[in-house]
């Protein structure tokens, strides 16, 4: 075969492999940011899960499509316990609009929230009066952590202290102490951490313990419109 032509078949036949090269790592790029973006969709609201009742029958969250949701991991022995109080309020202020709240115990700071399901209900209604939903007792963090809590901390990572807070200092100093880039990592830090959740079921703000519910009541008035 002529020199010429023999180098413009070797051309021709690289130049052919390296077109077939690049449409395969196109069809493969495609083929990530479809799965991206299915995976995505599939989990982009919390109508996605199903919880436990306190009596362990089986809540899809879609019962609840259309309302707001203030969404909160609760103790009944920590220093923020006494909140439920203003939850209770918030509740009754607000639920006729179409807020819910949904109250999961979680035993996994300071052991805080000892007892068996149904005893922790008849001390939150004995003591505070509470009329929302309490769900069965549930792990947020680490890799036995609840699904719906996984989706919560994935949308909405560590949001702040409020550092006026009189139980901030005591936080800081044992979170920093066990772990000083705690702040940077999305897992729950403590009791009655919330989230908040819009008509869609969208996750919209996350709020640490110290945050005041005041300031909460705000941004549910605003996602209620009223």
């Amino acid at each position: 075969m002529p020199e010429g032509i023999c180098r413009n078949y070797n051309f021709c036949k690289l130049w052919g492999l390296t077109k077939t090269f690049y449409y395969l790592c196109n069809i493969k790029e495609k083929i990530h940011i479809h799965t991206k973006l299915r995976n995505k969709k599939k989990m982009k609201t919390v109508y996605e899960f199903s919880v436990k009742d306190r009596k362990g029958k089986d809540v899809s969250l879609k019962e609840y499509a259309n309302e707001v949701l203030l969404i909160v991991n609760t103790a009944t022995k920590c220093g923020f316990t006494p909140q439920y109080e203003e939850l209770e309020k918030l509740y009754e202020q607000y639920h006729a609009q179409g807020f819910e709240i949904l109250d999961f115990p979680c035993n996994q700071f300071g052991q805080q929230a000892p007892g068996t399901d149904e005893s922790i209900h008849d001390f939150c209604k004995l003591n505070y009066g509470t009329e929302f939903p309490r769900f069965k007792k549930v792990k947020v963090n680490g890799e036995d952590a609840d699904p719906l809590f996984k989706f919560l901390k994935e949308s909405k990572g560590f949001a702040g202290w409020d550092e006026t807070h009189p139980i901030y200092p005591i936080l800081e100093k044992m979170l920093s102490e066990a772990d000083p880039h705690y702040k940077e990592k999305p897992d729950i830090k403590w009791n009655f951490t919330k989230f908040l959740i819009n008509k869609k079921g969208q996750v919209v703000a996350r709020f640490e313990p110290t945050e005041k519910i005041s300031n909460i009541a705000k941004q549910i008035e605003e996602l209620l419109a009223l």
